[in-house]
């Protein structure tokens, strides 16, 4: 045994070097078949499937330009880091895009901008922007809600985030006076930090399901009783990322923790169906509606991705029938989001966002029916040029997603749907999730949306408007082809944007159904 042991201590490093290589390539030629380059080019192959699995770090960091990465480029995610950090998020020397581009936004600016009286509210806070309407105020709800911020956090549940990438989100909302959607993993301890909270819910009823799978409106209303930081409910009917499909969340990502929050047993896979179990058509989705208002007091909208509108018009028919109808409507983008889809899905069922909003916006402004309902944008839209063209589009609210996470650190690394999640933000890997630091990453958060704010309300004022609610089509234009190379909104959707009342910030800032506001 010695004399092995000797033997083997005099084997020099490159040596044992060799000998690793040689038993790489005799696994490779005469034990594995599962991969023919490995097969065919022993030990040198691994080096190819090495390189291809850094292949997207290599082209987002070295490779692609500024303007040319997607879902987001980085001039985009540099603007949100630099905002959320409070730091300089100008560029020098002009603007470094194409402005020719197709679908490019040019805000037209007023000759003489508008002035800020001495005792306007922006003159104490520059990032106060509340949205123009109350939710549920036409409907007559117990407890109408006006959202404090015109931007918000999206629907994202926990389970899909880490449990401090939630409390960092609910905490950064806190601050800057928005609001927080808990996405379809129900409400979890994280999401009560101190920010205002729309509960959202889709086919699973996770946090409010019968032990049948179903809705359980007493769990309904005994969640919205015991936690006033519930300002309004949000059914999900689908989402950009993959409309009309269901998703798995399987038994190993299932915690008891988790298992808690959702109402589902640990361990277990747990189906998410396509389709609602609590109603089958649009009339049942409107008595569903009523009876959630009626029974927690609380305003009641609905959100989906825009495709056919047969069923969309079927709902303003009834709405203008009966009187009744969703406090709001969530007009998400085939976009995507955050939830893992298909390719297939995720890039092309459902319509982009400003295509999809544009059809139903203009089908309820037909009918007289806007001035009813609180619209919110969801799609990419966290940026003030973006916002701006929503708002003269119709919009009065938008809620951002991938934007809040790239605020609190998000590489865009893509890999969400892995549990791999290098930033600690889209994992439930208690290591990963160590590295977010809540309070620095909520300030973040905060200071993001305090960012967007200040911006968007400085572009409104060199509009000529005081608040975004002002915006009309014929305020944006955008670039539509070589033959036509640019339009207003007004002439590329063929619709104008219903007038929105509004008597000036103060009166905004003095409602009593105003959000938090710290």
């Amino acid at each position: 045994m010695d004399t092995i042991l000797e033997f083997l201590s005099n084997i020099s490093w490159w040596m044992w070097v060799i000998i690793a290589l040689i038993l790489v390539a005799i696994r490779d030629i005469f034990i594995q078949r599962a991969h023919t380059i490995s097969h065919n080019f022993p030990v040198v192959g691994h080096l190819r499937y090495w390189l291809e699995s850094i292949g997207p770090e290599m082209r987002q960091y070295f490779v692609a330009n500024n303007r040319e990465e997607l879902p987001f480029n980085r001039i985009e995610r540099g603007w949100i880091y630099a905002s959320a950090k409070k730091e300089n998020n100008y560029e020098g020397f002009g603007s470094d895009r194409d402005l020719y581009a197709h679908q490019h936004i040019f805000i037209k600016n007023q000759m003489m901008a508008y002035n800020l009286p001495e005792n306007h509210p922006n003159k104490k806070d520059n990032s106060f922007l509340p949205c123009a309407k109350v939710i549920g105020e036409y409907n007559k709800r117990k407890k109408p809600f006006r959202p404090a911020s015109v931007i918000n956090v999206s629907a994202m549940s926990f389970g899909s985030l880490s449990a401090t990438a939630i409390e960092a989100l609910n905490k950064g909302v806190h601050k800057a006076g928005a609001y927080h959607n808990t996405g379809e993993g129900g409400l979890s301890p994280y999401h009560k930090k101190g920010g205002d909270v729309v509960f959202h819910f889709g086919t699973g009823y996770f946090g409010v399901r019968s032990k049948e799978g179903s809705l359980s409106i007493e769990k309904l209303k005994k969640l919205t009783q015991e936690n006033p930081c519930i300002k309004a409910i949000e059914i999900k009917l689908s989402q950009g990322a993959k409309p009309g499909k269901g998703g798995v969340l399987p038994g190993a990502k299932i915690t008891p923790e988790i298992a808690e929050i959702r109402g589902v047993e640990v361990g277990k896979d747990v189906l998410s169906p396509a389709t609602h179990k609590a109603f089958s058509n649009v009339k049942e989705l409107m008595e569903l509606i009523e009876v959630i208002a009626n029974e927690t007091g609380l305003p009641v909208g609905i959100k989906g991705a825009i495709g056919k509108l047969k069923q969309w018009e079927e709902l303003a028919d009834i709405m203008l029938e009966t009187g009744k109808g969703p406090d709001f409507i969530t007009v998400d983008g085939g976009e995507g989001g955050t939830g893992a889809a298909p390719p297939s899905f995720a890039d092309h069922v459902s319509l982009p966002w400003v295509y999809g909003f544009s059809s139903l916006y203009r089908m309820f402004s037909e009918k007289g029916l806007t001035e009813r309902i609180v619209f919110i944008g969801s799609g990419k839209l966290g940026f003030p040029a973006k916002a701006a063209m929503a708002f003269a589009m119709g919009v009065d609210c938008i809620n951002v997603a991938r934007e809040a996470m790239m605020s609190i650190g998000c590489i865009q690394a893509q890999v969400c749907h892995t549990n791999r999640c290098p930033a600690g933000i889209a994992t439930q890997s208690k290591w990963l999730q160590n590295g977010v630091n809540v309070p620095l990453k909520s300030d973040r958060l905060a200071q993001y949306f305090k960012t967007f704010r200040k911006e968007f309300s400085e572009i409104t004022h060199a509009a000529g408007y005081e608040h975004p609610c002002q915006f009309n089509m014929d305020d944006v234009q955008v670039n539509v082809d070589d033959t036509d190379l640019n339009r207003t909104l007004r002439s590329t959707y063929k619709y104008q944007k219903t007038e929105v009342p509004f008597n000036g910030v103060q009166e905004l800032y003095d409602c009593p159904h105003l959000g938090s506001i710290k």
